[in-house]
């Protein structure tokens, strides 16, 4: 697409852009001068703005700086989600499996019990009434109801689903101790973090209480360097896991009387799979003779010495996005871009061949794909490159899918649901954009699909890059665009 522009900005004034799309038509873009007006007089003036509005045709109404490459942060996974979707369909599942190699001989399973991760981001509570051992339980007692009290021979974990890269290229090692930069495998509990929490109960000066789920295992081990300041100072925090390790350093400093829940990551997500669902059995009471094992290798699952004993299929696909997409969870959409590489091309999921399934699909969707930039789903990594019309485009096919719905309904709902349950609270668009929000350090981003007054349907996007400003200011200033487009339309 060939594309001629003249623009005039400036603040007050009326600015034009000439399009010629190809050699066929052209089209008349007139900027909207409250939009111009309300970046140029902001105090984020110096920052990078990028707008443009569409009608459900594609049709450009509003347009600033579009053209131009921006990282779109969490905005990206409007993309990876749409292409995921695409690929698996709404009614996707996983199937975690239990076997048994060996035989029951009375109460003791004479063999290996292995467990199949098959890249299932949903072994946790998020979908089972916050019962975070629902999986584990379910085999647990697939176990418990044959009579089986010990297990001789060794509790191990396959996670050849996936590929053996813990996390996608780009990614910041200061994110990577935090519940958003964990690690991505194919058996994995608990978003593969442990769940912290910190009493601010003794007195000045002391150290606080820590408990932390599971079981405060020792699979971790924290080093509370916090402690406990005046109620009347703020909240300072500092948590680090030490690289390559499950060592965790905590040296928040809590005003007295404070509680604080974190989740942070852990190492070998597949060891912390097994390790906990150990500690499971054991509680209770089916001994582990043997250790445990993950095993990496690809296995004929089909094979007669592997006994079936258990399985757990998961909610839907559809279900799963709206913790992907209304909570822009970052876990979840790594988790489901390498299931569908893997179920794609029936090999090891990795990140490399998930983008290529983006970007094949991308194209598909009339996105120009040689201005786009990936190096993971989430859109965390710093490298993440892309234009703001093509990720309108994208909204603007989508349209028209046949999954649509599903898609739409996974956003956030402004000042309703989700990121933007806080946002857009006392607006005229309370309940009238679905949007997907974004950031990382420096960048603000807000895409999606919204109503003008005289309910003319529209899809927008407003990413700014660059800001040196609070996040907070920056959001208002992107509200504001947004309710000028509303009230125009």
């Amino acid at each position: 697409m060939s594309q001629k522009k003249s623009i005039c900005l400036g603040a007050g004034v009326l600015c034009a852009l000439l399009f010629t799309i190809g050699t066929v038509q052209a089209q008349q873009i007139i900027f909207s001068p409250d939009v111009v007006n309300t970046i140029e007089n902001s105090r984020a003036n110096d920052a990078f703005w990028s707008v443009i509005v569409r009608d459900t045709t594609g049709k450009i109404l509003e347009g600033y700086n579009f053209e131009k490459l921006v990282r779109p942060a969490s905005n990206l996974k409007l993309l990876t989600s749409a292409a995921i979707l695409d690929e698996l369909g709404p009614d996707y599942q996983f199937q975690t499996k239990m076997y048994g190699i060996g035989k029951q001989v009375d109460d003791t399973w004479q063999g290996d019990i292995i467990i199949r991760g098959v890249g299932d981001p949903s072994i946790s509570g998020e979908f089972y009434r916050d019962d975070r051992f629902h999986v584990f339980d379910k085999f647990f007692s697939a176990l418990y109801d044959r009579g089986i009290r010990k297990i001789d021979g060794n509790l191990i974990g396959s996670d050849s689903f996936f590929d053996q890269q813990p996390y996608p290229k780009g990614w910041s090692w200061e994110d990577l101790s935090f519940y958003y930069g964990v690690e991505i495998n194919a058996l994995s509990f608990n978003n593969n973090a442990v769940d912290l929490t910190v009493y601010a109960r003794g007195n000045v000066g002391e150290k606080p209480e820590i408990e932390w789920f599971p079981f405060d295992t020792d699979y971790v081990n924290f080093i509370n360097n916090q402690v406990i300041t005046p109620a009347d100072t703020e909240y300072d925090e500092f948590y680090r896991r030490k690289p390559g390790t499950n060592t965790i350093v905590l040296g928040s400093k809590l005003p007295k009387g404070y509680v604080e829940k974190e989740s942070l990551s852990i190492d070998d997500a597949p060891l912390f799979f097994l390790d906990t669902f150990k500690k499971y059995l054991e509680d209770g009471n089916i001994e582990l003779s043997g250790g445990i094992i993950v095993d990496s290798k690809p296995q004929e699952w089909n094979r007669n010495r592997y006994q079936q004993l258990a399985e757990h299929v998961s909610v839907p696909l559809d279900s799963m996005f709206t913790q992907l997409n209304k909570e822009s969870d970052n876990f979840y959409a790594e988790m489901l871009l390498k299931t569908a590489a893997a179920e794609h091309f029936d090999a090891a999921g990795s990140t490399e061949l998930g983008i290529s399934l983006v970007k094949d699909f991308a194209k598909s969707m009339k996105v120009d794909t040689t201005h786009l930039e990936m190096q993971d789903a989430s859109g965390m990594a710093a490298a993440t490159l892309l234009k703001t019309e093509d990720l309108n485009q994208l909204l603007v096919e989508m349209r028209t899918h046949p999954y649509f719905d599903v898609y739409k309904n996974s956003l956030p709902v402004a000042g309703e649901d989700g990121s933007l349950k806080n946002r857009f609270v006392n607006s005229p668009l309370n309940g009238k954009v679905f949007g997907k929000t974004g950031y990382v350090s420096g960048v603000r981003s807000l895409s999606g699909y919204m109503k003008g007054i005289s309910g003319r349907p529209l899809v927008f996007s407003v990413v700014t890059n660059n800001y040196t400003e609070k996040t907070s200011y920056v959001d208002t200033i992107q509200e504001q665009i947004l309710e000028n487009i509303y009230a125009k339309y």
